[in-house]
């Protein structure tokens, strides 16, 4: 803003800052916001924990139920891996549950109050080549199947009166 005194031949200027002080103050509070928004939602705790060896000792099938929490984002699920032990691999996910809850011991891993990951999850080698997995539906649902890998036949049945028989 240009201004001129009376009685003066020298002009002054004059920044206005006041608007881009408050734009630079809003732009920082949306960036902490969606940092700690960010940071508050990735709480996750692993509640329980199961594996079983197939019979020639070749795979492992492992599952474990997270419990998430955060605002909006609370939720338990349970995942059942299959790992090839002559490899170094990581595991591969081969069932995802959504589960209901609540969870017997929250927040903790206890494979004993927290068995079978709130949907009585089970897991069953039938022969070195087929993993069968049951599990109670009214408790939870499948959302994720894989049924064949690396020769590994993997059967689901659900126990619930909504659904008795198995999935290939």
């Amino acid at each position: 803003m240009m201004d001129s005194e009376p009685g003066s031949h020298r002009r002054r200027i004059e920044r206005d800052t006041s608007g881009r002080f408050a734009i630079r103050k809003v732009i920082l509070l949306i960036i902490v916001g969606v940092c700690l928004l960010g940071t508050g939602c990735q709480d996750v705790a692993t509640v329980w924990t199961a594996e079983v060896r197939s019979p020639d000792g070749f795979w492992v099938a492992s599952a474990r139920t997270e419990q998430h929490g955060g605002p909006g984002t609370a939720d338990i699920d349970t995942i059942v891996y299959l790992k090839w032990t002559k490899d170094s691999n990581p595991p591969h996910e081969v069932l995802g549950f959504d589960c209901g809850g609540p969870v017997p011991r929250p927040r903790i891993l206890d494979n004993v109050a927290n068995a079978g990951g709130t949907i009585n999850l089970a897991m069953k080698w039938v022969t070195p080549s087929h993993l069968e997995v049951s599990y109670d539906g009214r408790d939870g649902s499948l959302y994720f199947q894989v049924v064949k890998i690396a020769g590994i036949d993997i059967s689901v049945r659900d126990l619930s009166s909504k659904g008795n028989s198995p999935s290939p």
